[in-house]
């Protein structure tokens, strides 16, 4: 019954094991002293790998059905007996006794939550003025909604993932909401917008407009072909980015992707050492996106090996059938060479041709990011 007990609370499971009055009772024991975290709902079924740091930069978005064993029928068919189903109320305890339980809270994790609406995540967001970290995953949210919540009642916002339960549908967000974001929410230094409809104004006015940002990853967005990428660099609001993830951008086009390369080896960017590009359907070639390239040889990797050693390109092709090799130097075949025994369920080149290409996350083999070397798949032909 000490408070202190549940300064973190942790009811994120794989299968469907809480309901609200589980929540609300682990809440409400910990009064004001709920300080730390609250994760809550069904989890990934294969949570990604930590990516640079002791947080996983992104989970991978799975709905409840493919989460659990329990279909939706079943789960319809418990209510009223012994349900395991969060509704829309679920986050309600947060806003009890004057807001004394949300109002120290600085982690809130969020997945696949079926039932959360607009109207209650905002709800709880409002009881939640420390919050540093929010992550959400695959709950029928839309932006727009989400992050004027974010920045009219979390100013103190360091880290906000979010995956769109919609991939592709939600093109909700518009210029007051970003401006509004960005002037509000100054100290975030990661910002993950998985599967939303992002045109190159929204994502050059987030890069440019959050000064502190660090991580960025915008994988399985629509929309934006990468123009916004060359107005970021030379002071432009891209100073402090070290990892940028844009894997699986339909619209993502090459001609783009090259003008930024040119500008990395120009001394633009100079933090930056991750940067993932892979796409299952190939990069958008330049006057038609439907026209697509499958690879990397734009790129001059050579030279960019010389000037960045610590760079690391992910560049993985679903139409590749091998690994081009002839840039790298012999000290690189035989890294890649240790880390791939090093590795069990996934090698640093996945391979392609076999089905293992995986567009969740931008995930690294250890020891290829320490060393720093570039890695990339092309077409056979």
């Amino acid at each position: 019954m000490d408070p202190l007990c549940f300064a973190d609370i942790d009811l994120a499971t794989l299968v469907p094991k809480v309901n609200n009055a589980v929540v609300s009772t682990m809440i409400n024991r910990a009064g004001g002293y709920l300080r730390w975290s609250l994760k809550l709902g069904i989890l990934p079924s294969i949570p990604a790998p930590p990516f640079f740091s002791s947080e996983p930069l992104v989970y991978s978005i799975r709905n409840a059905n493919d989460a659990s064993s329990i279909s939706w029928n079943e789960k319809r068919s418990r209510q009223g007996k012994d349900s395991s189903i969060l509704t829309r109320s679920c986050l309600s305890s947060l806003s009890g006794n004057g807001g004394a339980p949300g109002a120290h809270l600085r982690r809130l994790h969020l997945f696949n939550i079926e039932r959360m609406d607009n109207t209650a995540l905002s709800a709880a967001l409002s009881a939640c003025p420390s919050l540093l970290d929010l992550e959400i995953v695959g709950l029928h949210v839309e932006l727009r909604h989400t992050l004027e919540s974010i920045s009219g009642n979390c100013p103190l916002i360091e880290r906000l993932v979010f995956e769109s339960s919609k991939t592709g549908r939600d093109d909700g967000l518009k210029y007051p909401t970003c401006n509004e974001f960005v002037l509000n929410c100054p100290n975030i230094t990661t910002l993950a917008l998985k599967g939303f409809k992002l045109h190159d104004y929204k994502a050059r006015m987030l890069v440019k407009g959050l000064r502190k940002l660090k991580h960025i990853d915008l994988s399985t967005s629509y929309s934006f072909t990468g123009a916004f990428l060359k107005s970021v660099g030379a002071n432009g609001g891209g100073d402090h980015l070290e990892v940028m993830i844009l894997r699986d951008c339909m619209h993502l086009k090459e001609i783009e992707v090259e003008r930024f390369m040119v500008a990395v080896l120009a001394g633009e960017f100079k933090l930056l050492r991750h940067l993932d590009i892979s796409n299952r359907e190939g990069l958008a070639c330049e006057g038609d996106w439907s026209n697509r390239c499958y690879s990397a040889s734009f790129i001059p990797i050579k030279q960019l090996l010389e000037q960045r050693p610590d760079f690391c390109l992910v560049a993985e092709f679903p139409k590749g059938s091998y690994i081009e090799m002839e840039q790298m130097t012999a000290s690189d075949m035989s890294l890649l060479s240790q880390s791939s025994s090093h590795t069990s369920d996934q090698s640093v080149f996945m391979s392609t041709s076999d089905g293992s290409y995986n567009s969740d996350y931008g995930s690294v083999n250890e020891d290829s990011r320490e060393n720093g070397y570039v890695m990339y798949e092309e077409n056979s032909d």
